[in-house]
């Protein structure tokens, strides 16, 4: 592990692995270099990049300096992208997409991005998330945290952007639930962040973008990647075999690796 110092003097942690072209990953809600997807999929990745993982901003290892405000994640991805070279490809999963759109939209050194399943409704109403939420569960998820209702907080997060119901009633009994409680704070950092991507964040970016979806994921989930590739410039919609809100491995490294070998002519 190394640390990065964020604009803000937030101390990030992160750690490299492989070699070749920089690409950084980039977690969703709750994700973080213990937990989550990206650890796994950066081993699936070294053989052909340098693969940075990174715990944001209040997970894990990294810091959290008060008042959390989405620019300060952007001084986090710019510190981080910095630390590996100064630029770098950017893939970035759930939420983890809408930080990787808004870097790139305020001109971070982003070569080329790829995005799996985005949660950017584009025909959200103005002040609801972009998880779909016919409220402000951010404000919610503030309140129960503050109540040091930190199991209520991840419970109602999940309930409210539309994880399956029996993938829910289960959580409480998962080991790793105590992970989550940890960060429950963060999961109103991750609405802040896809609440903060509009139409003219998408027009923006002007780098080639990959926007991948999962065959078994919902039709909702799958019609926001694929109004969000339609609204980036240079941005390509493909549905890849996998789970719900996911893609394993074996499917999602080639497809990254081919896209990002491609350069510019994949876009």
């Amino acid at each position: 592990m190394a640390t990065v110092t964020s604009g803000d003097g937030t101390r990030i942690a992160f750690e490299q692995l492989g070699s070749g072209p920089a690409l950084v990953l980039v977690d969703g809600a709750s994700g973080f270099r213990r937990l989550g997807p990206m650890r796994s999929l950066a081993g699936h990745l070294a053989d052909r990049f340098t693969v940075t993982i990174y715990d944001r901003r209040g997970r894990g290892e990294s810091g959290d300096t008060a008042p959390y405000a989405v620019e300060r994640e952007l001084e986090d991805l710019a510190a981080v992208i910095a630390a590996g070279g100064g630029s770098a490809f950017v893939h970035g999963f759930s939420s983890g997409a809408a930080l990787a759109l808004l870097g790139a939209a305020a001109g971070l050194p982003i070569s080329m991005l790829s995005l799996l399943e985005p949660p950017i409704d584009l025909h959200r109403q103005r002040g609801e998330s972009g998880f779909g939420a016919e409220h402000d569960l951010a404000a919610e998820i503030e309140e129960l945290v503050a109540a040091d209702r930190r199991d209520d907080a991840v419970e109602h997060f999940h309930a409210s952007i539309g994880v399956p119901p029996e993938m829910v009633a289960g959580m409480r009994q998962d080991p790793f639930f105590p992970m989550l409680t940890d960060i429950a704070h963060t999961l109103a950092y991750d609405l802040r962040m896809t609440s903060a991507v509009s139409h003219t964040t998408l027009r923006s970016v002007t780098v080639p973008a990959l926007v991948a979806g999962s065959a078994s994921s919902d039709d909702r989930m799958n019609g926001w990647a694929e109004d969000v590739a339609a609204a980036l410039p240079r941005g390509r919609h493909v549905i890849l075999e996998g789970e719900w809100h996911g893609v394993p491995d074996a499917v999602l490294a080639p497809a990254l690796a081919d896209f990002f070998a491609g350069g510019a002519t994949n876009a």
